[in-house]
């Protein structure tokens, strides 16, 4: 059976919390450079890394000016106008008009994970398709965690939580493609807040698996986040 691997890379958002007092605001934080390229660039080509990986279908918000300057000569990859007002919908918006078929798989990742290693992503595709199961690539917890409370100015520890069998999710995310369509439907018929593709298949009653992932592969979040991972590439 001829099956089909799509890679989604959601990149339609601006990444308000990574922008610096310095920082241009009009510039999205996926566009920012990194060792001289945009950090979407270095995305895109991790993904390119794994040759079962069909394409790589970026999505974009419609007007934007700078995806095809970074983007345009790599290869397996196209460019899509149709990202929405969340990532879910971003999502939703690529699965809805790929014509997938019931064997196909997407993985979906992160535009601000440049540091994405290509053994992580091969254990993480190596062991979904294995098992014939989605799943995502995530580390477990190795700090201690607090839950705060605001209290004024202040935020006040509310209580220490048991860091035993919890796990940071990563991305790269991946499931069978009608299975993760119908989980973001679900989801958005529910009005379910859906912060990553894994939370919205658990809503669908599922049980992704956890792949280690990497540090490498952490989220470009704030403004000093930008040199750390210069150090990683």
């Amino acid at each position: 059976m001829n099956r089909k691997l799509i890679a989604i890379l959601p990149a339609a958002g601006i990444g308000a919390r990574a922008v610096g007092a310095e920082q241009d605001v009009t510039l999205p934080k996926q566009y920012r450079l990194l060792k001289g390229q945009a950090m979407l660039r270095w995305s895109v080509v991790a993904l390119l890394q794994d040759e079962r990986i069909d394409q790589v279908r970026v999505i974009l918000a419609p007007g934007d000016t700078w995806g095809e300057k970074e983007l345009g000569k790599l290869p397996r990859t196209v460019l899509r106008y149709c990202g929405g007002a969340s990532r879910a919908d971003t999502v939703t918006n690529a699965l809805q008009e790929l014509a997938l078929q019931e064997q196909d798989w997407v993985i979906v990742h992160d535009a601000a994970r440049p540091g994405l290693p290509a053994q992580s992503l091969r254990a993480l595709i190596d062991t979904c398709l294995g098992l014939g199961q989605g799943g995502l690539l995530a580390l477990p917890v190795p700090d201690t965690v607090k839950r705060g409370a605001p209290a004024g100015q202040s935020v006040l520890v509310q209580a220490t939580v048991d860091r035993e069998n919890l796990w940071l999710a990563q991305t790269p995310q991946m499931f069978p493609a009608a299975l993760l369509k119908q989980a973001l439907l679900d989801a958005q018929t529910k009005q379910a807040v859906i912060t990553d593709e894994a939370s919205a298949i658990e809503l669908f009653g599922q049980q992704p698996i956890l792949v280690v992932g990497s540090a490498r592969n952490f989220k470009v979040t704030w403004p000093e986040d930008f040199e750390l991972m210069e150090k990683w590439l």
